[in-house]
Parts: structure tokens; sequence; C-alpha cells
């Protein structure tokens, strides 16, 4: 990697934080350049990457606006295999002609670039081209999502959430004017990815004709695409246009073409997280049917309304089903549950009721999904609750969806279900935009 644009006098100058975080943290060999030459922190500055003996991978170009075409072109003359471009001030400043003879020059010589106006690649274990301080972002685990943005910022929220609710990511892009590499280059390349296996877009607008482009594209990945559409509104529209010179479009004729297609539109962000966890753990999605296991009569409420505001179907239960699980259950409970869906086994119940009712429910034909909602602070209820309802719907092959309440005390029932790839929700509202996400992207 070259990093051009290094500052000799500005150690938090965007290229200095991206090479030094590169440089010290990981394995990519990393080389600044600098026109003045020179040392910095004893390592040789490159006039220029032309004068750098090895071959680049990657150039990290961070130097005003108006030099970024001369870097472009001495980047081609090596023989670097392609461009993150940070720098700002071309077409989102209104600078149309500068950001078009960049890409005039690359096309030229098929030259492939990121950006310009974005925070670039973090590529967990590789590389990291955000000028953030390595001390000051949170990074998610390597996992199976890959993240496109044209937003920096949304992405590195994103970022955030994902690592808070335990969400591995393969690759995280931030594309920002996206005058060269764009939606449907990352969607090709993410569908090819053999660490990908949900690929997840924040998306403010397309060219002309490029959102039906998109869609076709979808429709032949093999991996559930989640899209989080900015512009929806008058205001957002115009927030767009200012943010990175983008087309908003109209945004209900996207909305219904991609609920056509099977895409998952995540409403916010909340949902975009709740989302990219599900799918990376039933990337085939359900029909949607979903059996509801509570310890409360509230949290069952809660579920229900939930469902329904979502349309997601909560069917009733087949009464031999019923029939079974109120035979086995503990002596204590079984006059006091309610066996309706939800089905309510009170905070009374212990682990083999639970898991009993589990096993059970996965057996019944109108149920597609069981949906456990634990109230671990029941006496009744052990830390390895999660484990052992992990084995039921490893046994009974049902996808199942979790809500424990995100705290350390209770982290070993979550680990208890993600080490076993059950998904798990911090709140009843978010386990019910898993089941959403499951239905979204089930094959159409």
């Amino acid at each position: 990697m070259a990093v051009i644009g290094v500052s000799t006098s500005q150690d938090n100058h965007p290229a200095n934080v991206i090479y030094n975080k590169n440089h010290l943290r990981y394995p990519v060999k990393t080389f600044p350049v600098n026109p003045k030459g020179g040392i910095l922190n004893r390592e040789k500055l490159y006039p220029g990457v032309e004068d750098i003996q090895e071959d680049i991978d990657v150039a990290v170009i961070a130097v005003r606006a108006e030099y970024v075409p001369g870097v472009v072109e001495q980047c081609i003359q090596k023989g670097v295999g392609g461009a993150v471009i940070i720098s700002g001030g071309f077409a989102e400043s209104g600078n149309l002609s500068l950001q078009q003879r960049v890409v005039d020059i690359a096309k030229e010589a098929s030259f492939p670039f990121v950006g310009p106006n974005c925070l670039g690649i973090y590529a967990p274990d590789y590389m990291d081209t955000f000028f953030l301080p390595g001390e000051r972002i949170i990074r998610p685990d390597k996992g199976n999502v890959g993240f496109v943005s044209q937003s920096g910022g949304v992405l590195v929220d994103q970022m955030v959430k994902f690592a808070g609710q335990g969400i591995g990511i393969s690759l995280a892009v931030s594309i920002g004017n996206k005058a060269c590499i764009r939606e449907t280059d990352m969607l090709d390349w993410l569908d090819q990815d053999l660490e990908t296996k949900v690929i997840a877009f924040y998306i403010e607008g397309f060219e002309k004709g490029e959102g039906r482009q998109f869609i076709e594209k979808v429709e032949q990945c093999s991996k559930p695409v989640i899209v989080l559409k900015a512009g929806k509104s008058k205001k957002g529209i115009e927030a767009v246009s200012s943010h990175t010179a983008s087309l908003a479009g109209d945004y209900r004729v996207f909305s219904e073409i991609m609920k056509q297609h099977c895409v998952a539109e995540a409403d916010n962000e909340y949902e975009l997280t709740s989302f990219c966890e599900a799918l990376s753990c039933y990337p085939k999605g359900i029909n949607g049917n979903i059996g509801i296991i509570t310890l409360s009569g509230g949290h069952g409420v809660i579920a229900a309304d939930a469902c329904e505001l979502h349309g997601i179907p909560i069917p009733g239960i087949d009464p031999a089903t019923i029939g079974i699980i109120k035979e086995k259950l503990s002596s204590g409970i079984r006059n006091i549950v309610s066996l309706a869906n939800p089905l309510d086994l009170t905070g009374s119940s212990t682990d083999s009721d639970i898991v009993t009712t589990a096993r059970h429910l996965s057996r019944d034909g109108n149920i597609d999904c069981i949906m456990a909602l634990l109230i671990p602070y029941s006496p009744g209820i052990s830390t390895d609750i999660g484990a052992k309802l992990s084995q039921v719907a490893r046994n009974e092959g049902k996808p199942m969806i979790a809500y424990v309440p995100n705290e350390d005390k209770y982290k070993i029932i979550i680990e208890g279900f993600e080490l076993n790839n059950i998904p798990v929700a911090s709140s009843v509202e978010g386990a019910v935009l898993m089941a959403k996400a499951l239905m979204r992207c089930r094959p159409c």
C-alpha cells in the first residue's frame, strides 16, 4: 500500500492516520509518499509513488482535490492495482468537471478506484483506510456480513452497532461519490466472496437507469441483500444531493420494486442491524409463521403487537401439539400456562419446560420459526438455556430467534445461542425485526 499525501508537520492529517495505522497494526507493507521526501519517524518518505521499488497493490490518495488527477496518472504509470481516493472537493461540492477528469483518466487505463470523498476500505485482519484514529474506532469481529455505504459516517456508526450486537463483518466499504466503483460492482464482488454470506447497502441514490441495473443484479445474486435507502423525504432528497451528489429518485417506486424482488429493505439503522444478524444465520429466509415461547405474558403481548404491525403471521397451534406439550410440562405449571400462540410458560417454568415446548412446537407443521423470549432472571432458568435451545434448533432443523437482555451477567446465555449460529436480539422488537428480515428474503 502507498499512502499519498502524508504530512511532515501534521500528525493528525488523514494520510498520516491511515499510514500509521496500517504500518503499525496490519500485515500490509505500507509506504508513505510526500513530494518533499525525507524521513518520517525513521521511515523513508518517498517523493512519488514511482520512487517505490516494490509493486503496489493499492494507493490511498489523500491530497488536495486539484492534485488528484496528477496523482492518479502517476499511479497508472507505476502500474498500481487501484486506488482509494479519500480527498473531498469533487461533485459533492459542485466540482463536477474535476471529478469527471479523474474518471476519464482512470477509465482510459482501466484503473479502478473507490471514492472520491470517502473513507474507503476496512478489511478485517488485512487493511484499514479509514482516517479515524485506531483507538477511537470500534471494530466488529471478522464475520460474514459485507457492508457497502455511500456515507462513511453511517458505515462507522453501523460498525459500532454490529460490534455491540456481536455481528461480524467480512468487508466494509465506504464508496462516497462512487465515481468509479459503485454498488453494482460491489454486489458482483461480494457475491463471489467466499467469506461473505449477507450483503448490506446504505444507498443515497443512483444515476438514471442504475436502480434497475442494481435490482437486476440482486435477482442474480446468490446471497440475501439488505438495503437501507436514504432520501425518502423532500428534505432528505436535498441532503443527498449536497452529500454525495447522487440522485435520490422516486423512493416509493424503488421500495415497491425491492419488495417484489425480495430485497430486505430496512427502514432504519436499527432494522439494518437486526436484518444483518438474522440473515447471517439463516440466509435462505422463511415463509413466515412464527411460534412464540415466552416466560412473561406481557412480553408475549408486545411480540404479538409487533408481529401484526410488521405483517408477520402468528398462527394457531395444532391441538395435538398443545396436548403433547401440556402433558410433558412440569406438574407445577401445567395448569397455569397459556398454550395459545404466544405460548406463555410463566416465570415459574424451568429449562426442561422451555426445551420441551420448543422441541414439540418445532414439529408443528403450522410453524416455520420459533421465537424464544427469555427472561433470564426467572429462578428456574439456568445459564445453559441458550445452549440447550440451540441443540433443539439443530436437531429439529427449524429456525430459531431468541430475545435475551443484552447485559454482561447474561453473556453466557447469549453466547450459548450465538456460538451455535442462533440470532439473539436485545429487545422483543429486535427479535420481531429479525423475523421480518427472514420473511423479506424468502425465495420469491
